[in-house]
């Protein structure tokens, strides 16, 4: 009964702020793009701060990140996964710019943040379209000195399961030239795909050694399959 209560409080309190969060985006994106990044730095500060005092969710790092932008490569199996990034990456340097699948773009917070974030949209039915997307997109984010930040399986995952591996993330590493970063997560355990309840413990996020860039295609997705496979613990 009390992980019902902690899990259906948190719920509430993560859809009224992200209303209100949308309701004022509009004042802030006039002040600029230095505003809207604090800003959506301090939902996920909210969120993430809710989801510890109230379910008992916290979160741990393991490994460092490269110094300057990178290409992170990271596993995917809650929601939890596509906002810590914006905290992990802290000020002074710029939010990450995510790279999101098309139907995302349907909830109005992340429709709002698009352009003044500079995420990157992929409608994953596009075909060569969508690669020539992902590729401008990312020429941007390096004029901008953004680390990108790509989810290779494409979706969520549940916990024990690991889906292949998107070929997007190759094409961002040869275009890039960044080294890529590989990052390992049990959050589905914590709070799982498409679940109301969340679970207390410690979510860990595992920062894998970067891999060199230009590895030819084949040796990467191999090498950052293996990465990501491992478990975060291990």
């Amino acid at each position: 009964m009390l992980r019902l209560l902690r899990s259906a409080a948190f719920n509430l309190f993560f859809y009224a702020l992200s209303a209100a969060m949308l309701l004022a985006l509009p004042l802030v994106r006039r002040r600029g793009g230095a505003a809207l990044q604090a800003y959506v730095r301090c939902w996920a500060r909210l969120v993430l701060g809710a989801a510890r005092r109230i379910c008992g969710i916290s979160w741990r790092v393991v490994g460092t990140l490269p110094a300057g932008p990178a290409l992170i490569a990271s596993r995917h199996q809650s929601a939890f996964d596509t906002i810590v990034w914006f905290l992990l990456l802290a000020s002074p340097a710029p939010t990450p710019a995510y790279v999101l699948k098309r139907e995302l773009t349907r909830l109005p917070l992340v429709r709002g943040l698009c352009d003044g974030l500079g995420l990157i949209v992929v409608d994953r039915g596009a075909g060569q379209a969508a690669i020539r997307a992902l590729l401008r997109g990312a020429d941007a984010a390096m004029r901008a000195g953004r680390t990108i930040v790509i989810f290779p399986e494409g979706t969520r995952a549940p916990p024990g399961t690991m889906l292949p591996l998107q070929p997007g993330v190759a094409a961002l590493a040869q275009r890039t030239g960044l080294p890529v970063v590989p990052v390992a997560t049990d959050s589905g355990d914590r709070w799982g795909r498409r679940a109301f309840f969340k679970n207390p413990g410690v979510i860990t996020i595992a920062i894998r050694e970067a891999l060199p860039a230009g590895l030819p295609r084949e040796a990467l997705m191999r090498e950052l399959t293996t990465a990501l496979a491992a478990p975060p613990c291990g």
